[in-house]
């Protein structure tokens, strides 16, 4: 896991969390009943004592009526940029410097690893958000699963409405998509359609970091 992620406390996640709910009009008690889960687990999530996992995450954000991305921490990703070897927004090797200002400028996203915003999930979950965009219900991210890390957290099979596609960076990621099971290793890469149920394991002894783009369906 990076050296950044390891040294920021749990971010904010749950008071997020809680934020979108209140602007719902939920109450704690009515999305742990429409959750599936027990008022105080939900408690826990938005006093930041524990965290969700990716399955978690996503019932929330569906009962919330908000997009997955949307949680993602933009505090963080909005913090002061430092300059590291010419990096930053004044630094030489910045490539927005190579581009002229234009109409176009509002609609480059571009993100140094230092500041990327990201989540913070159970069990040594974490997703970096690698650019952002306007187009809503997608995320195109760094993710990282601690060694034993699933996605749900009795590993049973997650859907979701979206077209999910993933490359091994590092390490090997076990993903089972319906009745197929597929172990992906250091520079494999897959696609599916996330209606089918699926979840992924890291049944390694390392970390298993991927980049992932998962893209929500247009209706």
């Amino acid at each position: 896991m990076s050296d950044v992620i390891a040294g920021v406390h749990m971010d904010n996640l749950g008071s997020r969390l809680r934020d979108e709910r209140l602007k719902a009009g939920m109450t704690l008690r009515e999305l742990a009943r429409q959750a599936n889960v027990s008022p105080s687990f939900v408690s826990q999530i938005e006093n930041g004592k524990s965290q969700p996992s990716v399955a978690t995450l996503y019932t929330f954000s569906r009962l919330l009526g908000i997009a997955v991305d949307d949680l993602f921490d933009e505090g963080w990703a909005q913090q002061p940029v430092q300059l590291v070897d010419g990096w930053g927004p004044d630094g030489d090797k910045n490539p927005v410097n190579a581009w002229h200002p234009s109409e176009f400028a509002n609609r480059i996203s571009l993100v140094h690893p230092s500041h990327r915003s990201h989540l913070d999930m159970a069990e040594g979950v974490v997703w970096e958000r690698l650019a952002a965009t306007p187009e809503q219900g997608v995320n195109f991210m760094k993710i990282v699963y601690a060694p034993g890390a699933t996605s749900t957290p009795g590993g049973e099979l997650l859907s979701h409405d979206s077209y999910e596609y993933g490359y091994v960076l590092r390490g090997s990621v076990q993903v089972t998509v319906g009745t197929e099971e597929f172990l992906l290793h250091e520079g494999e890469s897959l696609g599916f359609d996330s209606n089918i149920p699926h979840v992924l394991r890291n049944i390694g002894d390392v970390d298993f970091e991927g980049v992932w783009f998962v893209h929500g369906r247009r209706h």
